[in-house]
This record gives C-alpha cells, structure tokens and sequence, in this order.
C-alpha cells in the first residue's frame, strides 16, 4: 500500500467533474452537494457555454476549489500565455498535453498559486488506441516517461489512471502530485467510455493524492449521498 501523506485536506481530495452543459445546472447541482464535495474540475463543455469564468468566480465565492481541466496543447508560447492569463483567476489546477517544450512553458508562465498538471495517457485509452497512435509501448511505460518528464519541465503533478498510480510512486519522486480519474465506486457500465477504471480505494492504495469522480456522483439518484459515500471510502484511506 502506497498511500501518501503530503497536507491536503482530506475532503480536498475528491474532485467533482461538473461535467454539465450549462452554467445554470452546475450551479444547482453544486448547492444540492452542499459541504460533500469541496473541490470542482471543469472541463471544457462548460467553457463552450461563454459564462466559464463568471461560473469560476462565483464558485469561489461558494469557497470551493476550482481545477481547470482545459488540456492546453499548442505551441510553447500560446501555451506559456493561456497559463499565464489563468494563473490569477483562482484556478488551483490546470492541464496541459505535449512535449517537454510545452510543458516547460507552462510551468514557467504559472506564477506561485496555479499547479500544472500534465496528462500522461488519458483513462479512456487502452492497448489498442495506443497501437493507433504509434506509440510502442505500454501503458505503464507511456504514463512513467511522461511523468518523469513533466518532473523535469517543472509541473506540479500529472493525471494519471489509478491502474498506473502505484508503478509511477516506486520510480518517480513523491513530492510529484498525481491526480486519478476513471474512479468507479462500483463495476464500471459497459457501455461507458472509461476502460482503466478503479475504485477509490484502490486509487489511494495506488499512491493518489486526488481522486477525480464525475457520472458516479451526476448521475446518481441522489448525488449527495453518493458524494459523502465515496467521502466516507476516502477518510477511511487515511
């Protein structure tokens, strides 16, 4: 077991994906989760709605965390400027694809609040999609290259499938922070597009220090309780 001991609050470390298609759900559905959940990605769905930022404002207003799941990926210096705009809006996270160049000037242009999170493979992929992409290697081997590589650009962490969690915690310096997605509290549905899926134990007995849940919580019957469930499974991690 790898569980980590870096300071962050325990109910810091689920992350809601407000995966909704507008400002106005995501609000409603943030007050219906009341004090359960602490911490919010949003992603790019809700930054096609115009209102992103007005929403960010007002969730910190709520006194809730924000992670900017935008999955910045261009060249060096549109990068290092979007990150450079975002660092003093109040975002605590924000994610960034590509190379070392990329990385390196998205770290450069976060100032001292915002962390950089790079994506190392996406939960969605399996051994076939990355036979697709040309990439000759594992899974495991793919999201370690990429981590010891944003370690060196400078990021604060990666997101990374809780399958790879552990692997990466035996070979990549601790102080890294890895946030973990796919987190299924029960079997994961078929027809779901997430196929490198864990529970939320498993996740922190991997080494995770967040944990990222969207539809298991969305599209519950009653989403607060599911929140303070998968709450309940974290606080007995640690």
């Amino acid at each position: 077991m790898v569980v980590t001991q870096k300071n962050i609050l325990t109910k810091d470390r689920l992350i809601f994906a407000l995966d909704v298609p507008d400002c106005s759900v995501a609000k409603n559905l943030v007050q219906e989760l009341g004090d359960s959940v602490l911490f919010y990605k949003l992603g790019l769905e809700l930054m096609m709605t115009g209102d992103y930022f007005d929403l960010l404002d007002w969730m910190l207003s709520k006194d809730k965390k924000v992670f900017a799941d935008l999955k910045f990926f261009d060249i060096p210096a549109t990068v290092g400027a979007a990150v450079n705009r975002l660092k003093n809006r109040g975002a605590s996270f924000v994610t960034v694809h590509g190379n070392q160049s990329i990385m390196e000037a998205a770290a450069e242009n976060k100032g001292d609040h915002l962390k950089v999170l790079a994506v190392t493979a996406l939960t969605s992929l399996d051994r076939g999609d990355l036979d697709d992409l040309g990439f000759d290697c594992d899974v495991g081997d793919l999201v370690l290259s990429r981590a010891r590589r944003a370690l060196e650009a400078g990021c604060d962490g990666v997101i990374s499938s809780g399958m790879e969690v552990a692997k990466l915690r035996q070979q990549i310096d601790n102080k890294l922070l890895v946030i973990t997605p796919g987190i299924r509290p029960v079997d994961n549905k078929p027809s779901e597009d997430q196929k490198r899926v864990v529970t939320v134990t498993q996740a922190f007995k991997n080494g995770a220090d967040y944990i990222v849940v969207g539809r298991p919580i969305r599209d519950a019957s009653n989403p607060r309780a599911s929140a303070e469930a998968i709450q309940n499974s974290i606080a007995d991690c640690f």
